[in-house]
C-alpha cells in the first residue's frame, strides 16, 4: 500500500472518529451543515439563553468555514466586533472546485480542525 493510500484510509477513519464523537455527544450525527455549526459556536465562544436566529445560524456557519480554511492559508482572523463574533478577512481563493471536491476539501480542513484542537 502507497503512503497516499494509506493517507487516505488514515482521513477516512479519523473523520469516522468524528462522526462518532460527536453522535455519541449529540445523540445523532450531524451532517456538514450541522457540523460547521457546533464548530462556529465552539469558535464564537458565547452561550445564549434563547436559540440562535436564522441569520445567527448562517454567521456560526461562516465562521466555522473560516475557521477551518485559515489552516491552508484562505482566511486570516482579523478581529472581534464589540459582541465578541469574529471577523474574517480572505487572503487567498479558494481554488475552482465541483460540489463534491468543495466537501470533501472542507472535510479534510474539520479533520484538521479536530486534530489541532485536540478534541479527538
Amino acid at each position: 500500500m502507497s503512503n497516499d493510500n494509506y493517507n487516505e484510509v488514515d482521513r477516512k477513519q479519523k473523520w469516522q472518529e468524528i462522526l462518532a464523537f460527536l453522535k455519541e455527544r449529540f445523540g445523532k450525527q450531524p451532517n456538514m451543515d450541522a457540523l460547521l455549526f457546533i464548530i462556529g459556536m465552539r469558535e464564537l465562544g458565547l452561550l445564549k439563553e434563547k436559540p440562535f436566529k436564522k441569520d445567527e445560524k448562517v454567521g456560526l456557519m461562516h465562521i466555522a468555514t473560516c475557521k477551518v480554511l485559515s489552516y491552508s492559508g484562505h482566511y486570516e482572523l482579523i478581529g472581534t466586533d464589540e459582541d465578541g463574533w469574529p471577523h474574517w478577512e480572505l487572503k487567498k481563493a479558494l481554488p475552482d472546485m465541483s460540489l463534491l471536491e468543495q466537501e470533501t476539501y472542507i472535510r479534510e480542513h474539520i479533520i484538521e480542525y479536530f486534530i489541532n484542537e485536540q478534541i479527538i
